[in-house]
C-alpha cells in the first residue's frame, strides 16, 4: 500500500468534480483533487521517488515499484507558458514526501480565468486501487489517498 500525500493545502474533492473530462473521467488514472488555498505556496512531492517529468505547472514522481503520481497545478495552466510558476528542483531529482517542487499562487491562476484545482493522479492504476480518499480540509503533507 502506497500512501500518497497532499501536495498543496486546501480542500480535498472527488476527481469527478474536476472541470476537465480527462481528469474527471479518470482517463489518465484515478486519484483525488484539491481545491487549493488561494495564496502563494509550494507544491510538494506526494511520494518518495524521482521527478521524471517537470513542467512549470505539473510534475510526475516515479516511486517504488514503478508507480507514478502526477500532480497538475490547475486546469489548462499549460497556456500560461510557465508564468507565475517557479520550479524548485530539477527533472531527475530524487525527492522525499514533502520536498518542495514548485512555488505558485492559485489566486493568480484564477485571475487568469483558469481553474486552480489540483488533480493528483495514480497513473495507469485501476479505479479500485485508490482507497481511503481524503475529504474536506487538508494540509500539505496530509494523507490524500492510499494506492493498493
Amino acid at each position: 500500500m502506497l500512501t500518497v500525500l497532499t501536495p498543496v493545502p486546501g480542500t480535498a474533492v472527488a476527481m469527478s468534480e474536476v472541470d476537465d473530462p480527462v481528469f474527471a473521467q479518470g482517463m489518465v488514472g484515478p486519484g483525488v483533487a484539491v481545491q487549493p488555498a488561494r495564496h502563494r505556496h509550494e507544491a510538494v512531492a506526494p511520494i518518495a521517488g524521482r521527478i521524471v517529468k517537470l513542467h512549470p505547472h505539473a510534475f510526475l514522481v516515479l516511486g517504488e515499484g514503478g508507480r507514478g503520481v502526477l500532480v497538475h497545478l490547475g486546469i489548462d495552466t499549460v497556456k500560461l507558458d510557465g508564468a507565475g510558476f517557479e520550479t524548485l528542483v530539477e527533472e531527475g531529482a530524487a525527492v522525499e514526501p514533502g520536498t518542495s517542487v514548485i512555488r505558485w499562487d492559485p489566486a493568480d491562476v484564477e485571475r487568469q480565468g483558469l481553474s486552480p484545482v489540483v488533480p493528483v493522479v495514480a497513473l495507469e492504476a485501476d479505479a479500485a486501487a485508490v482507497a481511503d480518499p481524503a475529504a474536506g480540509e487538508v494540509a500539505a503533507g496530509d494523507t490524500l489517498f492510499r494506492w493498493a
